[in-house]
């Protein structure tokens, strides 16, 4: 058995050894230390894999189609029943009728509808007669895309009826046909989405999302891996050692972000490589700043599972506060301050606009210098930690 003076002894030496490490020294154990890590391999490499196919499989129909919605026609007229069949020839919707009301609330509130829409009694007469007429939409605006869906396709086939009727009104005052039809649209309007010309949500969401994946897994992996070195007495490197370190991690990181961007966005037919030179070089600075925040992490968790417990809770959170799915000059200003020290605040949105915008640098460069400048923070954190850790540990 060895005395404890010995023990101190070689975890002396190991701790000396660790140190004196250099990068490229540095880079090699750590990859090693990675493959040999059942926990943090999965965390880091299959994880973010097994993401990248299924992740967008929920979203694969892009468009919300045939959502189902009730018709209540109080008025039971001709027109009545155009308003029914245009609604129902809408793709948008899959159409149902009701005898009354207080049964379509009831269908909604048990979701077999999500919106319905009311034809009030004598609106054919009104129309006749040159009076204003209305319908009333209401949709479940819990749901929001569903409500979307109901308010759009009852517009569009309440317009198209609408636009019908005035063009036979002007054509029985004696106007020629094709002149009625395009007075029937006094300023033609034709929308042109750009960057996500299927409006799907799928495009939308999973090329931001996708960055949260690469951020918390890289997160999640390397504060495990720092955590494991700690309670192990091997988290004591150089600043070299701890830069080859960091860089390892960054390529590992790199290469699942070359997959997400060059195949899994192909895969799901996203719009993607506008920029990608801009894209990779994104990539080579996104990389290094979470894992050096990683390192910080772990560091500070000093308990492998802590980093597990933590920051699997902080996705949402870091989600909505980046200002991609909610406007971020809406946030509340505690909130708008303390996101940009989240690298992705300025990564989703830098991401987005070269992958699928086709930005070039010089106008994303702000996100660029945010990421630059988040790394010489945590880098320079990291260090302070380096200095501070192994003092308190020597007094337990």
């Amino acid at each position: 058995m060895s005395s404890p003076l010995n023990t101190k002894q070689n975890n002396a030496k190991a701790t000396t050894s660790l140190t004196a490490q250099t990068f490229w020294a540095s880079f090699s154990q750590t990859i090693k230390d990675v493959f040999g890590d059942k926990g943090v391999l999965l965390m880091l490499i299959i994880a973010p894999i097994i993401y990248g196919f299924f992740y967008p499989w929920p979203y694969s129909t892009e468009v919300v189609n045939h959502v189902p919605v009730g018709i209540v026609d109080h008025d039971n007229s001709n027109l009545s029943r155009t308003l029914a069949r245009y609604a129902s020839a809408s793709p948008y919707l899959d159409t149902e009728h009701f005898i009354n009301e207080q049964a379509a609330k009831e269908a909604i509130w048990s979701d077999q509808i999500a919106g319905y829409m009311v034809i009030p009694s004598g609106l054919e007469e009104q129309v006749m007669s040159g009076q204003q007429a209305y319908v009333s939409v209401l949709g479940n605006g819990g749901y929001f895309i569903l409500n979307k869906n109901v308010q759009l396709g009852f517009s569009k086939a309440v317009g198209t009826v609408s636009a019908g009727i005035k063009v036979k009104k002007n054509i029985a005052k004696g106007a020629y046909a094709p002149t009625a039809a395009r007075s029937a649209q006094a300023l033609p309007l034709q929308i042109m989405p750009l960057y996500n010309q299927t409006e799907g949500y799928g495009a939308y969401v999973v090329p931001a999302v996708s960055v949260i994946i690469l951020q918390q897994t890289l997160l999640m992996a390397t504060a495990m891996l720092i955590g494991t070195w700690y309670e192990q007495r091997r988290h004591a490197a150089s600043v070299r050692g701890w830069l080859g370190r960091i860089t390892a991690l960054s390529t590992l990181s790199f290469i699942i972000g070359c997959f997400y961007y060059g195949w899994a966005f192909e895969l799901h037919h996203y719009p993607r490589g506008q920029n990608m030179i801009g894209t990779l070089l994104f990539l080579a600075l996104f990389c290094p700043t979470v894992a050096t925040l990683g390192c910080v992490l772990g560091l500070w968790f000093r308990q492998r599972e802590r980093s597990m417990q933590i920051l699997i809770f902080i996705s949402l959170p870091i989600f909505f506060l980046s200002g991609y799915p909610w406007p971020a000059d809406q946030l509340p200003q505690v909130l708008q301050v303390i996101r940009w020290i989240v690298p992705t605040t300025p990564a989703i949105n830098t991401s987005v606009q070269l992958n699928q915008m086709g930005a070039s640098i010089s106008q994303v460069a702000i996100g660029f210098y945010a990421l630059a400048g988040l790394w010489l923070l945590y880098f320079v954190l990291l260090l302070f930690l380096r200095e501070r850790i192994p003092q308190k540990r020597a007094y337990l």
